[in-house]
């Protein structure tokens, strides 16, 4: 009886996640990162009490002027309308970016050194060309273009996570990590995103 419980539970939790991706409108997902995504999904409000215990870092909100002198070129599907959303919230923030609506997003993923597995709905390349691969919040990308590791080529969020920027929905969120992408084809974690409060 347990075991079909939690079965009902993921399966119930996939099926909600498929259905916003699929709102999105762009076929260039891995799907298996939004199921993995959606195993680590986790309870918000127990990440609320630990909001308190994260330490400041610099972000856009105490350091405006950190993006505004950077620009990005975002390549997306035109009827992605999450993208649209992740696009907002980096202007918001301070960054200035060209879109370009493409019809094969994977050649520009290729070009720009995407692994399969770190893909996502539309990709950002800053004017000094590091590479932003889906819904990165702001903040992060303040923090990284701030003090690039040597051997990254940029940042990415795999698949859409709910409640990541331009992937809000109700008040709903899901865990997610954000990957550091490497020169040599490797990955690994760059920052934990474990509740909402989190990304600002």
């Amino acid at each position: 009886m347990i075991a079909f419980t939690v079965k009902f539970f993921r399966g119930a939790a996939i099926l909600s996640t498929a259905v916003i991706l699929s709102a999105c409108g762009q076929s260039d997902i891995n799907a298996s990162n939004a199921s993995s995504s959606t195993a680590n999904a986790s309870n918000a409000s127990s990440g609320e009490a630990n909001a308190r215990q994260i330490k400041q870092t610099v972000t856009p909100a105490n350091n405006p002027d950190l993006l505004k002198k950077v620009s990005a070129t975002v390549y997306k599907d035109a009827n992605c309308g999450c993208c649209k959303e992740w696009i907002g919230h980096a202007e918001d923030n301070g960054l200035t970016t060209t879109t370009h609506d493409v019809a094969d997003l994977s050649l520009f993923k290729e070009r720009y050194g995407v692994p399969t597995e770190m893909r996502s709905c539309h990709t950002a390349v800053t004017s000094d060309g590091y590479v932003i691969e889906g819904h990165v919040p702001a903040k992060y990308v303040a923090e990284f273009l701030q003090n690039p590791p040597k051997q990254a080529i940029g940042l990415a969020v795999p698949g859409m996570p709910v409640g990541s920027p331009g992937m809000e929905y109700q008040d709903k969120f899901m865990p997610y990590q954000i990957m550091q992408i490497n020169k040599d084809g490797t990955n690994q974690v760059y920052a934990e995103v474990e509740f909402a409060e989190q990304q600002l």
